[in-house]
């Protein structure tokens, strides 16, 4: 048996049969497509949980690209159970965290308010403060944590306890 026009009764019905493998053809590029898409998808573009960060504890790496020169208490996050944050940078601060669609922002925050001789870690007490305070977008690998805004970035790397 022949699938050609002369298999067919009229000509329209070979049009018909063309259109269908057309159609199909398209329908079976579309749906490789999508699911090729669909494994592009990583992990950072899914929104961080309270689950990932209970419990861990962070060392600042880098500011807005810029690595940290090392020293001997370098600054830190660490979030608890019920995702109390506490840290230091310059001084030391704790309040309450909380995630929203990526976002994290701390309430209730207090801390020290000493004066450090390290003029950067006494600007970054302010930048973390304005962050935390305002909404910072987070963003969790393996091992990295980052906070930023739309004009700051802190990296910070985890730390096996």
């Amino acid at each position: 048996m022949t699938h050609g026009p002369a298999s067919l009764k009229s000509i329209p019905e070979f049009i018909v049969l063309l259109k269908c493998k057309s159609v199909m053809k398209k329908t079976a590029v579309l749906v490789l497509f999508s699911s090729l898409l669909a494994g592009c998808v990583s992990e950072s573009d899914v929104a961080v949980t309270d689950t990932q960060l209970r419990n861990q504890r962070f060392v600042l790496q880098s500011v807005d690209g810029h690595s940290l020169p090392a020293g001997d208490t370098p600054p830190e996050l660490q979030f608890g159970e019920k995702m109390q944050l506490t840290g230091k940078m310059c001084n030391r601060f704790m309040g309450d965290a909380r995630l929203n669609n990526g976002t994290l922002k701390v309430s209730k925050m207090a801390a020290t308010r000493m004066s450090c001789a390290d003029p950067q870690l006494n600007a970054l007490d302010g930048t973390l403060d304005t962050m935390l305070s305002a909404g910072a977008q987070v963003d969790l690998t393996a091992s990295q944590l980052t906070l930023a805004t739309a004009t700051r970035s802190l990296v910070y790397q985890r730390v096996t306890q």
